[in-house]
Order: C-alpha cells, then structure tokens, then sequence
C-alpha cells in the first residue's frame, strides 16, 4: 500500500502542471466585447490605461470601465501580434484591437500567481 501511495505521489508531482495564459479566450472575449471575461482573468487590483485614463481599479470597476469603452468602441475583430516569454514572474502581449472605425493596440501585462497567470494591466491606445 505504501508503494501505491509513493508511485502515485511521485507520478503527480513529476507531471510539473503549469498553468497557461487563456490567448484564445481572451481573443473571443474582445470579439464579443466581453468585458467581464477579460477582467475576470486579473488579479484583485488591475491597473488599467484606456486611452490615456489611467488608474488602479477593483475588479469590478474595471469591468465597468471596459464594458464602457466596448460600448464606445464595439469591436470587429481582435487578434494577438506578439506573445512574450513565460517566465516565473510572468509574461505580455500585445494585439490588435479593430472597431468598426478604428484599431487600437492592446497590450496586457500578466504575473505568476501561485502557478496562474492573472492579468495585472490592461493598456488600450489608439494605432
């Protein structure tokens, strides 16, 4: 029985699970103006920069502050350009953002939380 235990043991921690940044749900989630997805990814605070408003923000103003400019700035299509390197203290991306009159650059700052990557800034700035 001991045996079983330690083979089991040792199968689970030789897997090294790590957790991966959700590119593709955060695509769709720009696509369909999903702000509480987007912000649902972050950490507790999360600085935001929507262009030029800048501040720290709980989850749920974020949501707000997102869910206002996809109202401003419905979107037609969003697509990732650049996907930085996982390290152990995290990793950024950056996209293209497309409304139906203007592109705007994403880019998004995500740190290693007890093994998940949680966003930690969002920036959204005009082409």
């Amino acid at each position: 029985m001991v045996f079983l235990y330690v083979f089991i043991t040792s199968i689970f921690l030789s897997l090294n699970v790590q957790s991966e940044i959700p590119y593709s749900t955060i695509e769709k989630a720009f696509v369909s103006n999903d702000a509480s997805s987007i912000i649902g990814l972050g950490k507790d605070k999360i600085l935001l920069n929507i262009l030029g408003k800048e501040g720290a923000y709980s989850a749920s103003q974020a949501n707000l502050v997102l869910k206002d400019f996809f109202t401003k700035k419905p979107g037609s299509s969003f697509k990732f350009i650049f996907k930085g390197k996982e390290t152990s203290d995290g990793s950024f991306a950056i996209g293209n953002y497309e409304s139906k009159q203007e592109s705007f650059r994403v880019t998004i700052h995500f740190k290693k939380i007890n093994g998940d990557f949680k966003m930690e800034s969002l920036t959204i700035e005009k082409s």
